[in-house]
């Protein structure tokens, strides 16, 4: 098995992932609008808008990373998110909600793509960038181990307060730890950026049109431009999906004979923060082994192809389970592919990070994030449709055939 030193930029790497995913509200997102007087299709909307502001934003924030310095990039990502969590607690509605998911896609754009090529940059300097899925593994799965910290937080909060909207005042604290964190990495993870010499503008301004060049010359070659768009379209796929497990186990809970001393809303808390505090300590432990994975299959991009298959067989069979009425049967398959999503991860992550050149890899893991919100946002906005007017198992089926449909044209070359 491959071995590399867990130094302290190693433990600062995973304390980024461990404090991001202290994200309360999590769980209980699609709860917490629905609460709060939100209907499927104004949620699907919100999602979209988040998807497309972030879409939006993914290239020239990522350019700016590339140009002024990662950590800058990396603080404003973490001030956006104070701002949107306050909104979205201290201003209910709608339309203060959409304010909210621009201010998220903010945080978002500045931050995706950039903290890998940090990452990335760190294990060129340290001469052992053949380990990076290994160690991408690693630091991933200290990110999901925060989310499985955090389900069990979020459960306690909403548990004690009766209501999911305290979890997004609770979010606030995590994200201040993070601006400290920033402060403390080295300057060179900034990456190769130069003094301005001629202005502030203007240098930013040359700078930007330099790596904007950069950037458009990735999809001059058809491998990269597929790389790019498999991870996307599935990443997509999923996180356009992913947090329709909230109803879902809703229905399965009040099925249950269960906790009925409590009412139905804290038997509903107390169950849906349960199973993710258990979907993340799995997803943690996938994640550990993308690294072996990638060892084990024929190739990267051989186990990229084959859990894109896998991944979109899961979602048909949670949709046509849920169909029957089989809720546990459904559940069990839908927790599969947030399993399979962290296994996926790493993998593309070194995939496509071969094909790209150190400098301007915060803007091209940005365009594969960039790639990934325009579907998600597609697929956010259908499955919002399609769950308020045909039901949530017809959504996940036909998201599901429509990927399918795409993957001849996604395959990546084995050889």
């Amino acid at each position: 098995m491959a071995k590399f030193k867990k130094d302290l930029q190693f433990y600062k790497f995973s304390a980024y992932g461990f404090l991001k995913n202290l994200r309360f509200f999590d769980p209980y997102i699609i709860l917490f609008f629905l609460e709060m007087g939100i209907s499927y299709v104004e949620i699907g909307i919100l999602f979209s808008i988040r998807e497309i502001a972030t879409n939006f934003l993914e290239l020239p924030t990522g350019i700016i990373a590339d140009s002024i310095g990662r950590r800058r990039a990396m603080i404003f990502s973490f001030l956006s998110y104070i701002i949107s969590f306050s909104i979205f607690y201290f201003f209910p509605g709608f339309y203060s909600y959409v304010i909210a998911m621009i201010f998220f896609s903010f945080g978002e754009a500045f931050r995706t793509g950039t903290h890998k090529a940090m990452i990335l940059t760190y294990l060129k300097i340290k001469g052992i960038s053949d380990l990076k899925v290994y160690y991408y593994g690693y630091t991933r799965s200290a990110s999901q181990l925060g989310s499985a910290v955090s389900s069990l937080i979020a459960l306690s909060i909403v548990f004690l307060r009766g209501s999911y909207r305290i979890v997004f005042l609770a979010s606030i604290v995590p994200y201040v730890l993070e601006l400290f964190l920033m402060l403390s990495y080295p300057k060179e993870l900034d990456g190769d950026i130069k003094k301005f010499e001629k202005g502030f503008f203007k240098e930013v301004f040359e700078r930007t049109v330099e790596t904007t060049k950069a950037f458009f010359s990735i999809f001059k070659d058809k491998l990269v431009m597929k790389a790019l768009l498999t991870s996307s379209v599935f990443s997509g796929l999923y996180k356009g999906t992913k947090d329709y497990i909230q109803p879902l186990l809703k229905y399965y809970v009040l099925s249950l004979p269960i906790l009925l001393s409590l009412t139905e809303e804290k038997r509903t808390m107390v169950m849906v923060g349960m199973v993710y505090f258990f979907i993340y300590l799995m997803t943690s432990y996938t994640s550990k082994k993308a690294g072996p994975f990638s060892k084990k299959v024929k190739s990267v991009a051989h186990g990229i192809n084959i859990t894109f298959l896998i991944g979109v067989g899961l979602f048909f069979l949670s949709g046509i389970f849920l169909m029957l009425k089989l809720y546990f049967l459904s559940i069990i398959f839908f927790i599969s592919i947030f399993i399979l999503e962290n296994l996926r991860k790493p993998l593309n992550v070194g995939y496509i990070s071969d094909k790209i050149a150190l400098k301007i890899m915060a803007t091209g893991l940005s365009g594969e994030s960039q790639l990934k919100t325009i579907f998600s946002a597609g697929f956010s906005f259908a499955m919002g449709f399609a769950v308020q007017y045909l039901g949530l198992s017809y959504g996940i089926i036909i998201l599901a055939a429509f990927t399918l449909t795409l993957y001849p044209i996604l395959k990546l070359p084995e050889k």
